[in-house]
Order: C-alpha cells, then sequence, then structure tokens
C-alpha cells in the first residue's frame, strides 16, 4: 500500500505483533514492582497508548515529556530540547520506564535518561518501538526494542515529517 508517495516499512499486523511481544517482556520484568510509564512526546504518544492496553504489570501512574531534536527537518540536530517537567515525587523510588517511539542517533535517550535519573528513582529503563542503530552517535542501552529498522525517515504511528503523517496506522517510508 502506498499513501502520499510513502511505501510501508511495518504494517499495522506486524506493529500490534511487536507491541504485544514488547509488553510480554515488560510484564515479566515489573511483575512484582509495577512501573511508572514515562511518555516521550509527541512520537510515542500513540504507541504508549496501544502499549497500555496491552500491559498487565501495574502501571502506578503515566507521565509525560516533550523531547524534540529534529525539528522541521529529517535529521536529528542532536539539540535535545525538554519540555515539560516531571513532579519528582512521581518518579523518586519508583521503578521508571521510558517509552519512546524511535532510536536513532541515542540523544534523546541520553537526554531523558539523564533528567529522570536526576529525579531519584528505584530504576531506569528505555523502551523504543523502532530503533536504527547504524544511525547511533552516543552510547546509550535500549533494554526494549520493538523492531530493528534500517537508516531511513519513517513516519506514521505517531511519529511525524513536519507534524504531519503522525496518524497513519503503519510505519511508512519515503523511497
Amino acid at each position: 500500500m502506498r499513501r502520499d508517495g510513502l511505501s510501508v516499512l511495518i504494517p499495522e499486523d506486524e506493529l500490534r505483533a511487536g507491541v504485544a511481544t514488547l509488553a510480554r517482556e515488560i510484564d515479566r520484568d515489573y511483575a512484582t514492582t509495577g512501573v511508572v510509564i514515562v511518555c516521550v512526546l509527541k512520537g510515542a504518544a500513540i504507541f504508549t497508548a496501544d502499549l497500555l492496553r496491552v500491559l498487565r504489570a501495574e502501571v502506578h501512574r503515566v507521565e509525560f515529556v516533550r523531547a524534540s531534536s529534529y525539528g522541521s527537518g529529517t535529521e536529528s540536530s542532536g539539540d535535545v530540547r525538554l519540555a515539560g517537567t516531571l513532579d519528582p515525587g512521581h518518579v523518586s523510588g519508583q521503578h521508571v520506564l521510558i517509552v519512546d517511539d524511535i532510536a536513532d542517533t541515542g540523544y534523546t535517550c541520553l537526554a531523558v535518561k539523564d533528567y529522570i535519573r536526576s529525579l531519584g528513582p528505584a530504576s531506569l529503563r528505555y523502551c523504543t518501538l523502532l530503533d536504527k542503530p547504524e544511525r547511533r552517535e552516543v552510547d546509550v542501552q535500549y533494554e526494549y526494542v520493538g523492531f530493528t529498522i534500517p537508516n531511513r525517515f519513517v513516519v506514521g504511528y505517531g511519529m511525524d515529517f513536519d507534524e504531519r503523517y503522525r496518524g497513519l496506522p503503519a510505519i511508512y517510508y519515503f523511497p
């Protein structure tokens, strides 16, 4: 299927299956402790909502942090801007899982982890739906990865190009 010149990289059914697999891994790790979810906006909003619907582990709270490094381009600037702050009481001493849409250069992961780590969580892990390891510029660890993808600019399922395409139900790329 093609939309607006886009080609499908990961179809809807594969996305659903990937989210379910991630949920099982997360459930296993947080079965006895529960977890605070921190969604990285805007791109991970749809993924986080779908993940929450299939998680069985107790989710104590859902928080949001906005991170941006793309602006209106297709390449990360490496300069991550965080907006919004978390109430330290909501994450201090808690097991925290950051949920993001895509792992690219690693700068967003580093910035968000450093910020949340400063609030004193009991543990901190990172979940990303998509990973482009060949683009990595900093050494960071993603504990949960849904799909490893080639170095293509992708849209859909919450991810955008200049605020367009977020509502597409699958992951697409520009050929």
